[in-house]
């Protein structure tokens, strides 16, 4: 996988406007495969969930390809006003999570900072006509002419998607939600903040239950945040949630109702050589996976994923950096905020490897096995399909040779916070600013 290795990466698509006027609400603020690929959603900070499904054509031809086309585009959440603090709340859609598919409706989970609503996606090809008591254009008959019975009969109409909002989870939380996470059972979900995960049934929109709470008595004395919280994907009873102080700690629901001690923590000693101010900030962990066997989790800091084996938890088993040139730059990291950059990680479709985003566009990815990584670029000049991604070497001091990038010529403002693996393909989603790339295996 990487420039010389097993998979060579090519462009598919690419959604999103062209223009390069931008505006704030169309910025792409996560994305998620379904269960089994077909679909893709994004939500952006205007609110709205865009949905695309796979070209049944792409999925049969030989080779395979990855074309998604746009599906259904609803408004999952508006802007609100809390009175009672004075808080604006934002729409920006924060995560969101796909149930697992158990009739021809898609059900999905998305969240802003406040709420979180179950969303219906179904199609509709016929409608009834030949009603009894309303005519053709749906006024009602006055009764009196009524002289028999109709049955109403079905007739084809074009294709209709519909989104409708099945329940909304609401005035749960006092702080902004960074996670939800569907369990295995398929009736309980979790969600957190950042001090607190609340668990939920899917059923149940009023009541949810706190299972961990890290809020000290008095907020003077408090030291670190939950960053991101993710039920295992096979043991319902298990959960993971990962902490400012780079902790990751897995709790059992099952020792108690209120999960405030942990079954196992999941922490790596620092090196005392390498302390520094910035030491805490880079060492907050920003995204916690369970891999798709649930045998590991992949952890994002500031400049590395690592790799954990449940069965161990004194240090990773292991860690690939992703950015190390930047170290030398986190002071004016610090000064212009993006040391607090939110990065995404996940797995490939087979736990063998691992992608996740870097600033200027580019996106890492990392071969277990042979250890090998590769940088790669989300870039409108590659924009054909089929053009093969080449690897960008990033040249951080000394003579830049000419296909290299100099660390000095990095913008800061082109970050890939945002990425999806398709669950059983060499198929990958990116989120670069306002536009979703698509890229797939060149075989």
């Amino acid at each position: 996988m990487a420039a010389n290795g097993e998979i060579q990466w090519c462009f598919s698509q690419v959604k999103g406007t062209l223009d390069d006027e931008i505006t704030e609400a169309d910025i792409i603020s996560c994305v998620e495969f379904n269960h089994d690929g077909d679909l893709l959603a994004t939500g952006d900070k205007g609110g709205r969930v865009v949905i695309f499904q796979r070209d049944p054509v792409s999925k049969t031809s030989v080779p395979k390809r990855g074309e998604y086309n746009v599906y259904s585009t609803f408004q999952s959440h508006e802007p609100e006003f809390d009175y009672l603090k004075s808080l604006e709340i934002e729409e920006k859609i924060n995560k969101i999570r796909w149930l697992r598919r158990k009739n021809p409706a898609h059900f999905l989970l998305s969240t802003n900072d406040k709420t979180i609503k179950l969303w219906k996606v179904s199609e509709r090809d016929k409608r009834a006509e030949g009603y009894n008591l309303k005519d053709e254009a749906g006024e009602m008959k006055d009764r009196g002419v009524l002289t028999g019975l109709r049955v109403p009969v079905l007739k084809p109409m074009e294709l209709m998607v519909e989104a409708s909002p099945r329940r909304i989870y609401a005035n749960a939380h006092t702080y902004h939600i960074n996670s939800i996470s569907v369990n295995s059972d398929a009736e309980t979900y979790l969600s957190a903040d950042d001090l607190r995960i609340n668990l939920w049934h899917l059923d149940i929109t009023d009541q949810s239950f706190n299972i961990v709470d890290i809020k000290p008595a008095n907020m003077e004395e408090l030291t670190e945040v939950i960053t991101a919280a993710e039920f295992h994907p096979t043991d319902c009873n298990h959960f993971v949630y990962s902490s400012s102080k780079g902790l990751i700690r897995l709790c059992d629901m099952r020792m108690a109702a209120l999960c405030d001690r942990h079954a196992k923590l999941f922490e790596e000693a620092e090196d005392p050589a390498n302390r520094s101010f910035f030491s805490e900030i880079i060492s907050s962990i920003s995204d916690v996976k369970f891999s798709r066997s649930g045998r590991y989790m992949l952890s994002r800091d500031y400049l590395s994923v690592k790799v954990w084996d449940l069965h161990m938890e004194t240090k990773p088993i292991e860690t690939y950096p992703v950015h190390e040139y930047l170290r030398s730059k986190l002071c004016s990291l610090y000064e212009n905020d993006c040391i607090f950059d939110k990065f995404e990680c996940c797995w490939g479709n087979n736990d063998q490897a691992v992608l996740t985003g870097s600033y200027n566009n580019f996106f890492r990815m990392f071969d277990r096995t042979s250890k090998r990584d590769v940088t790669l670029e989300a870039s409108r000049e590659i924009a054909r399909p089929k053009t093969t991604l080449k690897a960008k070497k990033i040249c951080s001091g000394g003579k830049r040779k000419k296909d290299e990038v100099s660390v000095d010529s990095l913008d800061f403002n082109k970050k890939i916070l945002h990425t999806a693996w398709h669950p059983t393909e060499n198929i990958i989603a990116v989120a670069a600013t306002n536009n979703l790339f698509i890229f797939q295996d060149k075989f």
